[in-house]
Order: structure tokens, then sequence, then C-alpha cells
């Protein structure tokens, strides 16, 4: 409970952080995604069983800065997390491997149905324009960023979930 009452805060933070520093320092046209690294990070770990309650607080914390509709934010983001939630029960073992994968695919995922939403909108957005300036840019900014993400999103999982030790 202490984990799902934590998320509101924490979202709260890192959607300030996006909006304010992170949207600010683009590559080209693509920004970092603190939210998609932080619920990435948060599904990997393995004494965590509350990953879809956070991304669900998380896409509804970013719905209000988002030009995306909630409905566009919530199938992308969950998708992703249905991914990395199987990855982490049938495939890794190593996290930062983990991480930097599950970031990849996730960075595509999300950025895919976002520019779908938009032409279902109406948006003339060719897709080798979006590819070159905003989804390789994005990608390559997450990636730098996943390792640092993944260590914080750690310890807070240890802090709110200690594990015993053997002696």
């Amino acid at each position: 409970m202490l984990a799902i009452l934590l998320a509101f805060p924490l979202f709260l933070i890192l959607v300030v952080l996006q909006s304010a520093i992170v949207s600010a320092t683009p590559l080209l046209q693509g920004t970092a995604d603190l939210i998609l690294l932080t619920i990435v990070a948060w599904t990997l770990q393995e004494q965590v069983q509350v990953h879809w309650q956070w991304t669900i607080i998380g896409c509804i914390v970013l719905g209000f800065i988002s030009k995306s509709p909630l409905v566009i934010i919530l199938f992308a983001y969950l998708a992703v997390t249905a991914i990395v939630a199987i990855a982490r029960k049938k495939l890794w073992k190593v996290p930062y491997l983990a991480m930097w994968a599950m970031t990849l695919i996730g960075t595509v995922i999300v950025q895919v149905i976002t520019l779908l939403g938009r032409w279902l909108e109406g948006a003339d957005i060719p897709f080798l324009q979006a590819f070159n300036l905003i989804l390789l840019p994005s990608l390559m900014l997450n990636l730098l960023l996943a390792a640092p993400v993944l260590a914080l999103v750690h310890d807070l999982a240890n802090w709110l979930y200690p594990q015993e030790m053997e002696v």
C-alpha cells in the first residue's frame, strides 16, 4: 500500500522534471521519457507486485501534461508494462541488460503508438521524419538514462520491499 501511495508524489515530481528540464533539452526533436524509464525499471524489480498500478498512476499523471489522449497513453504504457512483466518472468536475469533491452522496445512501442494516435487525429507527420527526428533521438536519450534510473528505482524497491538476507 505504501508503494502505491508513494507512486503519486514520485510521478508528480517526474512529470515536473519531464516538462521543465527534460523537454527543454531535446536532441533534435526527441526527448527522454522519465515516466517510461521509471515504469520499465519498476516492473523489472522481482519483489514488486504493484507494477500495473504504478503504470496506471504514471499514465494518469502524464495525461495532465501530454497532448496525446489518455487512451493512447494508457494503451502504450500498459503494452510496455505487459512486455516487461513477461520478460522479467521468462527471459532476463541480468538487470542492466534487461533494462536496456526493455527501454529500447518500450521507447519504440510508445513512439509508434503515439505516432499512430497523431495520424488518427489527422496530423500529417511523415514516418521517416518522425523516425529520424523523434524516435531515434528519444531512444538514444532513454538508453543513456536507463542505467541511472534503474539504480535509483532498485534502491527504492529495496527500501519499500526489504529482502531477508541469509546468514
